[in-house]
């Protein structure tokens, strides 16, 4: 049984037992007219709850048209910037602001990170040529204000004048933030993004086509794309869109514990490089909420535990090429897919009962760092003490209700293996790592040797900090089905943020712990591994792992 719809662009297929699932949502949706409503941006759609804040999310419905005023002005500005030398465009950005950018042109460095080895990198990376964009819709990203201020003192310790530093900023923001007061004032390039599209919903707006434009991306191509898909999203039949949001809001309906709420996601072909990622704080930030949810799995490829040897709470999505059994396909050009999973995520909010513009467990973390730094002043942040210390590794783990959630073990095997038996049947094991993206790239390797050793459940992988704009929301709002391990390591040559009475090293620290507070306020089952020596750790972690 297969189900399958090929029109303005792209091709969403739908195969298995899915296929009555979406069938189901499709004629419910045809009922309460949801396809017309939606691209006529009715905010009613969602339930009375959400329509405050729909009625000030729904401005991506309009991208393909609206956003092809900033064309000429964005040519303009790289062709300025190219005339100027400066062939190295840096983004500054979290979340919304980088996801999208990071997909569409790999000729970008993207700086989404408070890990001070990778900062100092970056900053030391060809700054005689860079420009950088810093991005921010809120225009109080702690994490970009700190990337502002480093690139600041950066050009100014170059040698460069004041007016060649306003040469080398650029400034993407909503009407009215700080940043855009601040921007002006200082002199650079603002761009104002519609302050009516969220930040996960921005993908072709001004926040993910300047600093592609700049990197040398044809937005114009991406822009043509999502033009050609966008008729066909107000139709019952022949409508992508409503078949891709039908299959994820209907297979991830949890019905008696039987909902396939694992959205595993695997390249296959597709040439769209990072777009998991984009489609992970998409789903996860709109849909992880009020106790329900699709967590999104971002796997190495369809061979990858995860995706092979699946649970059956996992709904298996290949972008690309079909792979065997059940599961859903979705093939298209880039600009046709960031608009087609954007309402399919609509869509499938209205199918589970949620508002999927909010992020409503997001601030939290956010607010638990600022209070962590604000509360430790010149002082250690309360890090307490490690249950343990195996070689490279130091074991933190806080008691569950009275319980030792170590089991009583005293080393990393151990404490691993007690993690994984937390982890309940239909649940999950979210690797969290506030490392090097970079420098410590191989850590990403604990997620597929976890989830082989937990035999069908799933274990995702983020980046810190960068996930908490992403999975963050799911961790905190989703199901209670989660076990979380979280991952930190030695600072060996820190970074001060230039204005600020913290170092990029101190404030990564206070995120992950302001978010272990979060989880441990829920009673989220967690560990936190602190590598001493990070390159020592890591492979100790990996090859404890490996031998079970």
């Amino acid at each position: 049984m297969s189900e399958t719809v090929s029109a303005g662009g792209v091709s969403v297929e739908v195969r298995g037992t899915l296929c009555q699932a979406a069938r189901d949502v499709i004629e419910r949706a045809a009922a309460d007219r949801v396809p017309s409503r939606l691209v006529s941006k009715d905010p009613t759609i969602w339930g009375p709850e959400a329509e405050p804040e729909a009625k000030i999310r729904l401005g991506w419905v309009d991208l393909p048209a609206t956003s092809r005023e900033l064309l000429p002005r964005l040519a303009e500005l790289r062709d300025r910037i190219r005339d100027a030398g400066l062939d190295h465009v840096v983004l500054a950005g979290m979340g919304g602001s980088s996801l999208a950018p990071e997909v569409i042109t790999r000729g970008l460095t993207v700086l989404d990170t408070t890990d001070p080895h990778q900062v100092a990198r970056t900053l030391g990376d060809r700054i005689d040529r860079t420009v950088v964009v810093v991005a921010s819709k809120s225009g109080s990203t702690i994490e970009t204000d700190s990337h502002r201020r480093a690139y600041e003192q950066a050009f100014r310790d170059a040698g460069f004048s004041a007016a060649e530093i306003r040469r080398r900023v650029v400034v993407v923001t909503d009407p009215g933030s700080p940043l855009e007061a601040y921007a002006t004032g200082a002199g650079y390039e603002v761009v104002l993004a519609d302050p009516n599209v969220g930040g996960r919903y921005s993908a072709l707006s001004a926040f993910g086509l300047v600093p592609s434009a700049l990197a040398g991306a044809d937005v114009t191509e991406l822009l043509d794309a999502a033009a050609e898909l966008a008729p066909t999203l107000a139709l019952v039949d022949d409508n992508p869109g409503l078949l891709l949001g039908a299959a994820l809001g209907g297979a991830g309906r949890d019905v008696d514990g039987a909902g396939q709420d694992k959205v595993v996601i695997a390249d296959n072909g597709s040439g769209l490089l990072g777009f998991g990622d984009w489609a992970e704080q998409l789903i996860a930030e709109s849909t992880g909420k009020e106790g329900r949810g699709l967590l999104p799995v971002v796997v190495e490829d369809t061979s990858a535990p995860g995706f092979a040897g699946a649970g059956p709470d996992a709904h298996l999505v290949t972008l690309g090429a079909a792979a065997h059994g059940d599961g859903t396909t979705v093939a298209g050009p880039l600009g046709a897919q960031f608009l087609l999973w954007e309402y399919a995520t609509a869509v499938a909010g209205w199918v589970l009962g949620i508002n999927p513009f909010d992020q409503p467990n997001v601030q939290e973390s956010k607010d638990n760092t600022k209070a962590l730094l604000e509360r430790a002043g010149d002082g250690p942040l309360p890090e307490g003490e490690p249950v343990f210390v195996d070689d490279a590794v130091a074991v933190y783990a806080d008691p569950l209700d009275g319980v030792d959630p170590l089991g009583g073990a005293r080393d990393l095997r151990g404490a691993l293996e007690a993690l994984l038996r937390a982890v309940p049947d239909r649940g999950y094991l979210a690797v969290m790592a506030y490392l090097d993206r970079y420098g410590e790239s191989a850590v990403a390797g604990v997620r597929p040797a976890l989830a082989r050793r937990l035999a069908g459940r799933q274990v995702t992988f983020g980046w810190g900090p960068r996930f908490l704009h992403s999975t963050g929301q799911y961790h905190k709002g989703g199901p209670q089905r989660g076990a979380f391990l979280q991952i930190t390591g030695a600072v060996a040559t820190d970074l001060p943020v230039p204005g600020k009475p913290y170092t990029f090293g101190r404030l990564q620290l206070a995120q992950a712990l302001g978010d272990l507070g979060a989880l441990r306020s829920r009673r989220r089952p967690v560990v936190r591994l602190h590598l001493r020596d990070r390159t020592a750790g890591v492979q100790q972690l990996l090859s404890v792992i490996a031998e079970g």
